[in-house]
């Protein structure tokens, strides 16, 4: 089966917050199965389930919960691979935020990213997405931490947004988040997200160029049509993901998104070891889980919003997926440490 990757430029960016930190990762990686050699090879690739242990085994070994804000240390456009030098050439954050949420695949697929205006400025938020194993809070706490100081040293400004958002109950100690943020901090939130002013994303960048950001984008686009070649899953999953709201999509809407038919759609998921009524269910599983992270969010609402038109459906489905009904898994999620 195909599973989401992360590349080596920004698995070596992790590695390096890490080690600074004074984690030892040549030994984890020695440990966790992992090839430290191909963090040196700009075209491999990590599983995004081999990321997440390596955070899990650096939180254990650290014992310091907060260590994904070390990311902010490293972040700078090769961390990015070509998207940060897409970024750094870009006319203002705005535009670079569009660049960031077009190509972030590249990066990393695990991460759902998404850039809107809103009625406070604009607000760039982010779901990280696992595989077989629930993502870390650590990597999404990460990317906030290395995007916000990735735009501080693109603007050369000590910039600060509105607010800044969690997923989940806010951590015992708040002292590194406060001191490296600089601003509001939400917790409980439904994404993780950074709130900018107008202003600040609309500012011209001084690295700006648009001879070099055009450039940069044909290797971009290029990069990411190799590689969308042969990932409908995950492209299938997000338009998925958009649906499910409005009810359970049907195969043939969704390969109409993807512009094939519903025979090719069949087929590439095939390929990639999945089918459609697998992918569905995967991906309603994922989603519960995350729904099921917000506090005010009612298992009624969730099924609704999982597409099931009937919410005993969602119940037996979640029975099936977890041997616990929703009630009982978020009872038993706030009881975890």
């Amino acid at each position: 089966m195909i599973v989401r990757t992360t590349s080596s430029s920004w698995a070596q960016g992790i590695v390096q917050s890490l080690e600074s930190a004074g984690v030892d990762c040549r030994q984890l990686f020695g440990e966790l199965g992992l090839d430290y050699s191909a963090l040196s090879d700009p075209d491999a690739r990590f599983a995004q389930d081999d990321m997440t242990r390596l955070w899990q085994r650096a939180v254990a070994v650290s014992g310091n919960p907060a260590i994904g804000l070390d990311m902010a240390r490293q972040v700078r456009p090769a961390a990015l691979n070509v998207v940060g030098y897409a970024l750094m050439s870009s006319r203002n954050l705005k535009e670079g935020f569009a660049r960031l949420v077009r190509y972030q695949r590249i990066i990393a697929e695990g991460a759902d990213l998404d850039f809107q205006p809103c009625a406070e400025g604009y607000r760039l938020s982010l779901t990280i997405l696992g595989d077989r194993l629930p993502p870390a809070r650590q990597s999404a706490e990460g990317s906030l931490a290395g995007c916000l100081t990735f735009c501080r040293w693109l603007s050369g400004t000590m910039l600060r947004p509105l607010e800044v958002s969690f997923q989940g109950a806010a951590p015992d100690d708040l002292g590194p988040y406060r001191q490296l943020f600089q601003a509001p901090l939400r917790f409980e939130a439904q994404r993780y997200a950074l709130l900018f002013r107008q202003a600040d994303v609309e500012m011209p960048l001084p690295t700006a160029n648009e001879a070099l950001a055009q450039l940069h984008d044909r290797f971009a686009g290029e990069y990411l049509s190799r590689f969308a070649d042969t990932r409908v899953l995950h492209r299938a999953r997000q338009i998925l993901c958009r649906l499910l709201p409005q009810g359970e999509p049907r195969r043939e809407i969704v390969a109409q998104a993807l512009c094939l038919s519903e025979r090719t759609l069949q087929r590439r998921l095939q390929e990639e070891g999945s089918t459609f009524q697998q992918l569905l269910d995967d991906t309603r599983r994922d989603l519960a889980v995350q729904h099921l992270a917000q506090p005010d969010l009612a298992p009624l609402e969730i099924a609704y919003l999982l597409g099931f038109a009937d919410p005993s459906n969602f119940y037996r489905a979640f029975k099936r997926w977890f041997g616990m009904t929703p009630g009982e898994y978020r009872l038993a999620a706030r009881s975890r440490p």
